[in-house]
């Protein structure tokens, strides 16, 4: 041995020896050799030490072995349990089955529409357009626009959402497996930003149970289903975080689904769907600085999108019951007047004659708390419940008046279109030419997002570089008065226009405001 190796033994074993229990050197035969063993695990010594049993102490608890490794570690050390698998299944949790049944029925959405070929502006020049009519001339191009959907009937209807195919001139649909169908458009409307397709192809296609949106609880689990950036079909999970959003600047319906699961563009129109593998949401919009997601996605509730389909399958379009009353929030001094403990409720504030709220028996500063069994906190949260639940029902009003709480039966009617629109393009040389108009009422006023008592004339298109583009008309103006006099209808108006002024002043309402302006 070499003396090197000898001198650090015995440094070790002068260390070792202090390090020992009391009596241990004495009871257990101790030895040089079997520390040396047991240090570096030469040897059987060391296997011979850790067998060897323990004497007992003076107070009857074992000793420590030759080797500390075997000395009893108290069971609070240990930490809990550790315990293997005893199922496969506590091995292979996953949302894996879960997206196998439901992945299949949410497709790509493809939009394509025609951009005309920009004309040079010496086209119609007579004589620069010899020389220079077709320099500045562009070619027609095709926009395209990327988005998702989701089969909810198996003979091919597809809801997505409005602005992934809006003005579009062609939609098809992909399927994860590579099949590509084309799509006609059977419904869509901005105001709730949905669509539905039907595909042009033989079913059956897999689809989507649409499960209760009103069943969704904060925290519960949920997965997004879509085709984000076109990169392909991609599943995120999160949890609903937040429940009936509104004055997110996206449909008029408002009450979205908020979800931290990953939604970002291209994701438009795809699933949410629960833990049961039902559809309870369409992914629509997200709140982002940098165009990717922050955590904060929304969805159009089921309940909505199965109204939207109803209506799809009717062949009619969606729209909202008509009332002909207004509502306005429950503020907390009308609260406190009203007994109530906390803001809560739709007031009401106006009622039309010979309308449902009247036939109802609605009356001014009533206020609606609940329609059915659940629970109203403002008119926004009214017109959702009166929007799912569909023209051609009853809704169960719950209201309160004064200091007693009654209930009402509220028939859920289509707006009349009384008088009829009469649309007319106006056309000569007056201020309105080039102006599209219609007669109001309270179906007209539904469509243009007006209020229902607006009675008159509004236009509803201008022709870019026309007259009445150039004198300031919009859609959505009311026009009120021409030289003083009050425009009635469609008819009277172009009555007016047919005669001759020296100039030209009239009324109209913008917004809420009236504006008057002189054309001479």
């Amino acid at each position: 041995m070499r003396p090197n190796r000898l001198l650090r033994i015995l440094v070790i074993s002068f260390i070792a020896i202090p390090l020992l229990p009391h009596g241990a050197v004495a009871e257990e035969g101790w030895s040089l050799r079997g520390l040396v063993q047991g240090l570096f695990g030469q040897g059987d010594g060391a296997a011979n030490d850790a067998t060897r049993p323990s004497a007992p102490s003076s107070d009857g608890q074992p000793l420590a072995g030759d080797s500390l490794a075997t000395a009893p570690v108290p069971a609070e050390a240990v930490g809990p349990e550790r315990r293997l698998p005893s199922a496969e299944a506590q091995i292979q949790l996953s949302f894996a089955p879960l997206v196998k049944e439901t992945a299949p029925a949410v497709v790509n959405v493809y939009a394509a529409r025609a951009v005309p070929a920009r004309q040079s502006p010496f086209a119609n020049d007579p004589f620069f357009g010899q020389f220079f009519g077709q320099r500045f001339d562009s070619r027609p191009r095709m926009e395209s626009s990327l988005g998702s959907g989701v089969i909810v009937d198996r003979m091919g209807l597809v809801v997505t959402n409005n602005h992934v195919v809006a003005d579009a001139d062609e939609v098809k649909i992909a399927f994860a497996d590579g099949r590509e169908f084309q799509t006609t458009v059977l419904l869509k409307d901005d105001k709730v930003d949905l669509a539905v397709l039907k595909i042009e192809g033989e079913g059956p296609f897999p689809t989507l149970a649409m499960g209760n949106s009103d069943g969704l609880e904060i925290g519960d689990l949920v997965l997004a289903i879509g085709n984000p950036f076109g990169i392909g079909q991609t599943v995120t999970n999160g949890i609903v975080s937040a429940l009936a959003r509104t004055h997110i600047g996206v449909n008029d319906f408002g009450f979205f689904i908020q979800t931290d699961a990953a939604i970002n563009p291209g994701n438009s129109g795809g699933a949410l769907i629960d833990m049961q593998g039902q559809l309870v949401g369409v992914n629509t919009a997200i709140f982002s600085r940098s165009g990717g997601s922050n955590g904060i996605g929304f969805a159009i509730p089921s309940n909505m999108v199965a109204s939207f389909v109803r209506a799809a399958r009717e062949g009619d379009r969606f729209e909202q019951p008509f009332l002909g009353a207004g509502f306005a929030p429950v503020t907390p001094d009308i609260a406190e007047a009203l007994g109530l403990d906390r803001p809560t409720g739709a007031l009401v504030h106006e009622v039309g004659g010979d309308t449902p709220a009247a036939e109802a028996g609605l009356e001014v500063g009533d206020v609606i708390l609940a329609v059915g069994d659940v629970a109203i906190d403002s008119p926004d949260a009214l017109g959702y419940r009166l929007a799912t639940t569909g023209i051609g029902g009853v809704a169960r009003l719950q209201i309160l008046r004064g200091n007693e709480r009654l209930a009402v039966d509220l028939p859920l009617q289509p707006a009349p279109e009384t008088p009829p629109r009469d649309q007319r393009a106006l056309g000569g040389e007056t201020p309105f030419a080039g102006a599209t108009v219609l007669n109001l009422s309270p179906r007209v006023a539904s469509e243009l997002d007006l209020p229902m008592n607006k009675t008159g004339v509004v236009v509803t298109a201008v022709a870019r570089g026309s007259y009445a583009a150039r004198f300031g008309l919009r859609p959505r103006d009311i026009l009120l008065s021409l030289n003083g006099q009050p425009i009635e209808s469609t008819e009277a108006l172009e009555a007016m226009l047919a005669g001759r002024f020296l100039g030209w002043r009239f009324e109209l309402e913008r917004d809420g405001r009236r504006m008057s302006q002189l054309v001479r």
